[in-house]
């Protein structure tokens, strides 16, 4: 028996809502895949509340847990590594050891960095430091990288309004030779009206994927994008047909969730639940 495609999710978890792991793990195990779940903050919620509990990991409790993947053998099975939200320095930089370390053990492993940082409306929410470890360190070991247009243009110091700025500024980043930029959420100035793209770069002509723009913008739908986007790729599909079908899979829980009145990313959808089981089929 074929054992089913392994990943390795190292993110934020919350008690309540769906935000970092709490978004991505049950797509890609519904989808069929094996997730390793390594929190890197565990709070009670999304901040958008009035009160939030919780905290980052301690650096030494977090270090505990990467070390006891290294010795379930966890960075040699698996076939992708997830990082998304990092909630301190201390742990940003173990995070990458543990990816530089997983990535020479393991050649074939695709790492998706989804460098979660900041967006149009808060800007930058995580410090600096955090920022910098993302750009100088994780960045240039992904395979595959899903920062939105805040992101990429912090990262880069660049205006993300135009296909040859986008281009521009994948050239900036110190992106490994060949690894792929999945920007998300583009409204360019030639993106149709109504629309919202994510736009692949990296593997010759680029590719645009526009879709709806729903009036709607809750915690966690980057976070589910990334987690969907590696379900589908673990499904056999190419990243063109994942990043399409995670598009709409996204835009099926952001109207659910609207027509609910949720102030958070909705995975409970019949639809969306069912197509999770046939991803790839």
């Amino acid at each position: 028996m074929t054992r089913p495609p392994f990943v390795i999710s190292i993110q934020s978890q919350v008690v309540f809502g769906h935000v970092g792991n709490s978004a991505a793990a049950f797509p890609m195990q519904a989808a069929g895949l094996e997730v390793a779940v390594i929190p890197t903050v565990i709070f009670s919620n999304t901040p958008d509340y009035p009160t939030l509990r919780g905290q980052a990991l301690p650096p030494g409790f977090f270090a505990d847990l990467l070390l006891g993947a290294q010795e379930r053998d966890l960075p040699r099975r698996a076939d992708y590594i997830v990082t998304g939200y990092i909630g301190s320095l201390e742990v940003a930089q173990q995070t990458a050891d543990f990816i530089a370390d997983a990535k020479a053990q393991n050649p074939d492993l695709i790492y998706l960095c989804d460098p979660v940082m900041g967006d149009q409306g808060p800007g930058l929410y995580v410090p600096e430091t955090i920022a910098d470890v993302m750009r100088e360190r994780l960045l240039p070991m992904a395979d595959l990288a899903t920062p939105n247009p805040f992101e990429l243009g912090w990262l880069t110091g660049r205006k993300i309004d135009t296909l040859a700025g986008l281009e521009d500024a994948r050239a900036d980043l110190r992106l490994a030779p060949g690894a792929r930029l999945v920007v998300t959420g583009c409204v360019l100035n030639d993106t149709p009206a109504g629309k919202i793209e994510s736009i692949i770069l990296g593997e010759g002509v680029p590719s645009r994927h526009p879709v709806t723009h729903l009036p709607i913008a809750l915690p966690g739908t980057g976070d589910l994008f990334a987690g969907l986007i590696v379900a589908c790729l673990g499904r056999g599909m190419t990243l063109q047909q994942a990043v399409a079908r995670a598009q709409d899979l996204v835009s099926v829980g952001l109207a659910h969730a609207r027509d609910l009145g949720a102030g958070e990313v909705v995975l409970s959808e019949p639809g969306f639940r069912k197509a999770l089981l046939t991803l790839g089929d």
